[in-house]
């Protein structure tokens, strides 16, 4: 019999799917790098299409704010994302090349919103970066980046369909979960999220505060974000709620970062 070469470990001789094992290191301790930190995100399509009127108050607000707060701000694609995605599947491009194509897009939009902010130290980084924001932040940068994650061709394949299932909302989430973050914030153009679209149905109700179970459990045709960071939300370890709120509504921001009441929250 042929002796195997193995290094002495706790791990030693284990598959790393053992479900056992699973169990064994649930809840265990994990290291919160930068437990102060509010992660927000920026819709390409809820905030930064709008131009000029929307963007620039938006842009002071977050300024002054991170003055007095940790922040790092997350840019989503928009409409370029959408029509690049149309144009990929009409050719018959695979998921991963489709999230790679859309990664490309949110980062246009991080230089643009990184330079809107150099006056309160907007920095624009990369993804790689991610670990250099403590020493950043300590020197008073304001960090902004594209919230598509590194994925690219290696990206999921979603339950159905061809639409990358990790997009830019699940890149701000993911961010804050590992950087063990106090705050994950999605600023879209609505007050958070409805029952149904209040575009469609000026009636609809808005959802205050829901668990991620009993969001799953409804079943909603559409939301105003993606569905993939339910169940991410519902594994996290540090990270156990995000909120959802009106960007174009001045000190919304603010009232998210204090615990206020505005918008949605998502519990897990």
């Amino acid at each position: 019999m042929i002796k195997r070469y193995d290094i002495d470990n706790k791990l030693r001789g284990e598959t790393l799917v053992r479900k056992g094992l699973m169990k064994k290191h649930a809840g265990a301790f994990q290291l919160k790098i930068i437990p102060d930190l509010n992660v927000v995100k920026i819709g390409g399509h809820g905030i930064i299409e709008y131009g000029r009127e929307v963007v620039l108050p938006l842009m002071a607000e977050i300024g002054e704010l991170s003055k007095k707060h940790k922040m790092l701000i997350v840019t989503g694609g928009g409409a370029r994302v959408r029509h690049i995605m149309d144009v990929g599947i009409d050719l018959g491009m695979p998921t991963g090349v489709l999230a790679e194509l859309a990664g490309k897009i949110s980062e246009q939009n991080a230089i643009i919103v990184s330079l809107l902010l150099t006056k309160w130290g907007g920095t624009r980084i990369k993804t790689a970066d991610l670990l250099e924001l403590p020493t950043m932040l300590t020197l008073g940068m304001l960090p902004v980046t594209h919230g598509t994650p590194p994925y690219g061709l290696y990206e999921h394949p979603p339950e159905t369909g061809l639409i990358p299932p990790h997009r830019t909302d699940t890149g701000a989430f993911l961010m804050a979960e590992v950087l063990g973050a106090r705050s994950c914030i999605l600023v879209k153009d609505v007050d958070g999220l409805y029952a149904e679209d209040p575009r469609l149905n000026p009636n609809a109700r808005l959802i205050e505060d829901i668990t991620v179970e009993e969001l799953i459990s409804m079943d909603m045709e559409d939301m105003v974000m993606e569905r993939k960071l339910l169940y991410l939300l519902r594994d996290a370890a540090n990270i156990r709620e995000i909120r959802i709120v009106n960007g174009h509504q001045r000190g919304n921001i603010e009232k998210a970062i204090n615990g206020e009441k505005v918008g949605t929250i998502i519990r897990a």
